[in-house]
């Protein structure tokens, strides 16, 4: 094996290593979930010399750097104080949802009235409208981190995927018999998952535009959907109350985790892919086990559905948004509440960590988005949405 570059990753933070064997190139990771700004930067590269052969003595000083870079990015703190820069009103129904690209440089919205609209997000610019779906356009996503195609799901029963520099549709995913709820790209960029209302997900080719697999199980609705950082497990959550790990590769059942007594809200990994951490109606999370499938933490304290909730990169945080108004902090390790964020006057409906976990955004039915202290729950400040 010969080394060919060192690329740095900075959410999670990680070295992308770049490495030809058998003439052939490949790449593997060293995540640095643990680092901190106060980490001794000699002792962990010695560890990764120890641990990783491709990393040899003449390397080591280059590590250092890219340590030092990624030590440096985790201690920016930002004050700073959002204003309102410009309301976007070229829809003329309601939207349905929003995503960006990796690096924030444009993003795109669903809606009503059976478009999707990609922007750009320094000037607010609209850049083109997508346009050929029957029905609302509901579940939409970049194919991050390469962020050059766009899925957007739609109530005629469709998933079309998309060019973003041109605009146009390369295919049109036919095959579902109710309405696209969710979908997912595979970190690979090499399939996109839809979840559909019809109880049914499936896997499409999207060099080929074929389906690739029909994931057949659930007795209700399937409205969440994601794969695990290697691609190669999709998780499915469902009104039936139960969530299931699918094998990508084959299409195959692994197991279902049962154990919650109301509809799933969401489902998702952690970054390591060792927990799957899932929301309920019945106001709890549950966290299982994702070797075996078994639950090892039930987490309370909401006073009413649980509508959101996610891991921060590092998997070691658990945030929770409630249909009680407020939302909590949980440790992944000791399954305690660690702050409540309360504030909200309605129902918080998303909950996500910014990259460096240290802050959490939640939107509201009371018309705010609010920024919090991931460690204390104080409010930063609050951006309201016009309409």
């Amino acid at each position: 094996m010969k080394l060919k570059s060192l690329l740095l990753r900075y959410y999670p933070p990680g070295i992308m290593l770049e490495y030809e064997e058998s003439g052939q190139l490949k790449t593997k990771s060293i995540d640095l979930l643990d680092l901190h700004t106060s980490t001794d930067v000699n002792a962990l590269v010695e560890e990764i010399q120890k641990a990783e052969p491709l990393i040899t003595a003449s390397r080591a000083d280059q590590v250092k750097l890219l340590i030092q870079r990624l030590q440096n990015k985790l201690g920016q703190y930002s004050n700073h104080k959002f204003y309102l820069f410009k309301v976007l009103r070229a829809h003329i129904l309601p939207l349905t949802n929003v995503a960006l690209n990796k690096s924030g440089s444009c993003f795109i919205t669903g809606s009503y009235d059976r478009t999707c609209k990609l922007w750009d997000t320094a000037s607010g610019e609209e850049l083109r409208t997508l346009e050929g779906h029957r029905n609302v356009v509901y579940a939409i996503a970049f194919n991050n981190p390469y962020g050059d195609k766009i899925a957007t799901g739609s109530f005629d029963k469709t998933c079309k995927l998309w060019s973003v520099e041109t605009g146009t549709c390369y295919h049109t995913f036919r095959g579902h018999t109710a309405e696209i709820v969710c979908l997912s790209f595979n970190p690979q960029s090499t399939l996109v998952a839809t979840g559909s209302m019809d109880t049914t997900a499936k896997l499409w080719d999207i060099q080929s535009g074929e389906e690739v697999f029909t994931l057949t199980g659930h007795s209700a609705e399937i409205i969440s959907l994601s794969f695990n950082t290697s691609g190669n497990r999709i998780i499915t959550g469902s009104f039936d109350h139960t969530v299931t790990v699918w094998d990508a590769d084959t299409g195959r059942k692994v197991y279902t985790l049962t154990g919650h007594c109301a509809e799933i809200s969401s489902a998702l990994f952690n970054w390591d892919c060792s927990l799957i951490l899932t929301g309920s109606m019945d106001k709890t999370c549950m966290l299982w086990d994702a070797t075996n499938g078994k639950c090892v933490a039930t987490l309370t304290g909401h006073d009413d559905e649980i509508l959101d909730s996610c891991f921060d990169y590092t998997g070691k945080l658990i945030a929770t948004a409630s249909a009680d108004g407020t939302a909590r902090v949980f440790s992944a390790a000791t399954r305690k509440c660690i702050t409540r964020l309360e504030g909200h006057e309605g129902e918080i409906s998303k909950i996500s960590f910014n990259p460096q976990g240290n802050r959490l955004l939640t939107g509201s039915s009371d018309k705010t988005a609010r920024i919090w202290d991931a460690q204390t729950g104080s409010k930063d400040n609050t951006c309201r949405i016009w309409r």
